[in-house]
């Protein structure tokens, strides 16, 4: 038995810990309450506001635009504050105030789709931010030897949101409205707030920073691109993700025009990817203590992308199509969860507190802004080439990604070295 096992087994399991639960808790209530406005949101714009679909791509652009806008500048801020847990609670209670706004301004009659652009922009800024102080905050909340654990089940509930999030979202939007359905979401903040303000731990003392916050930046970008360990990460993720984003602009496409999916088809598709998620989320913890964190990081590499090979190949009868499409997306889902909780994990333990948040904005700024480029491009691609055609440079592209991880430290990685045991 390894010391970091041995150690496990001596810690008070997660789920009689009850600061982690109320954590959890928090993020199962938020995470539900992202899958009502992920709905709700764009509802609002076309049934409310009639926005024609340059409005509504704008509106999903408000989406994607504060993780690159404010994630560095923000790793570097929340690197120089010691009160993680009140930012992600003040992030909390800005985004409910932010959502309620829109029921507001429509049962006054003064709705515009320049609020929606405005509250979604709020929304995602606020979210960078609690996103980045929350990687801090687990590890001050969870014993190290838990961290992979905790990621699993926070991931598991994410997962479970996906499932069952859709359903309950337009069961609220048929019933209330989209907008008034809004104020689910904002009331899910307010009780994520209240649940964390229940988790009160001594967190890593912060000194002043004596430098620019231009020299703070600096030096997140260089220990990261500097360790090889997470270079290599880098590379692999963000490698993935700009090919992954050619598929994911044109699968509806691809899907109605060229194997003739009706949308609920289309649906039933994305829903079985979101039970393999939920299924790579539990066992994702296993499988890196099983054959090393590490190496299931690169297990999660090539599981992601790998099984989406069946989706150019998908032809034939509606039959042998849409059994195609499910293995793919339930295989690529849980390769996508054993990817992430392990990855996140590696990067959590891996910088040190006085980096990590800069560190992590950093990497995020690297990773989130290749997404838009490549789903831009899959769409040029698909265009000018051919959607079939397109799916394939996606797929092997994005299975390329591992390549960075093998010729890195990855391999060799374990979680108790991360933990410098």
């Amino acid at each position: 038995m390894t010391s970091a096992v041995a150690e496990a087994r001596r810690l008070t399991p997660l789920h009689r810990q009850p600061l982690f639960l109320r954590f959890w808790s928090a993020q199962t209530i938020s995470v539900f309450g992202d899958q009502i406005s992920a709905l709700a949101i764009p509802l609002t714009a076309i049934l409310v506001l009639d926005a024609s679909a340059l409005e509504v791509g704008l509106l999903t652009a408000m989406t994607w635009l504060p993780h690159l806008i404010f994630a560095l500048p923000a790793g570097v801020w929340i690197d120089a504050r010691p009160h993680r847990r009140r930012m992600m609670i003040a992030a909390d209670l800005l985004r409910a105030a932010a959502l309620a706004t829109l029921p507001i301004a429509w049962w006054l009659g003064g709705l515009t789709i320049w609020q929606l652009f405005a509250v979604t922009f709020a929304v995602g800024a606020l979210t960078v931010c609690f996103d980045l102080a929350n990687v801090s905050f687990v590890l001050a909340l969870v014993h190290r030897a838990q961290y992979v654990e905790a990621q699993g089940k926070m991931m598991t509930t994410r997962s479970l949101s996906y499932i069952a999030g859709p359903s309950v979202a337009g069961f609220l939007v048929q019933v209330l409205g989209a907008p008034v359905a809004l104020l689910a979401d904002a009331c899910s903040f307010l009780l994520s707030a209240v649940a964390l303000r229940g988790t009160r731990v001594p967190e890593p003392e912060v000194q002043r920073p004596q430098t620019r916050p231009l020299t703070r930046l600096a030096e997140g970008f260089r220990y990261l691109f500097g360790n090889a360990l997470l270079r290599g990460s880098l590379l692999c993720t963000s490698t993935v993700n700009f090919f992954n984003f050619f598929l994911a602009a044109i699968f509806v496409l691809f899907a109605t025009r060229e194997l003739g999916l009706s949308a609920a088809t289309i649906g039933i598709v994305l829903g079985v990817a979101a039970v393999g998620a939920l299924v790579g989320a539990v066992i994702a913890p296993r499988v890196g203590r099983r054959i090393g964190i590490g190496r299931a990081v690169i297990v999660g590499a090539i599981l992601f992308p790998a099984p989406m090979v069946l989706f150019p190949l998908a032809y034939g009868s509606h039959t042998v199509v849409i059994a195609m499409l499910l293995v793919g997306e339930f295989l690529a889902s849980v390769g996508v969860m054993i990817f992430d909780v392990n990855q996140n994990s590696v990067i959590a333990l891996a910088t040190p507190d006085s980096l990590r948040t800069r560190v992590y904005g950093a990497y995020r700024f690297v990773n989130y802004g290749t997404r838009p480029v490549g789903a831009l491009l899959g769409g040029v691609l698909g265009g000018a080439i051919g959607l079939r055609e397109t799916l394939w440079i996606s797929v092997i592209g994005s299975s390329l990604g591992v390549l960075f991880l093998l010729f890195s430290p990855m391999p060799q990685t374990r979680e108790e070295d991360l933990r410098g045991e």
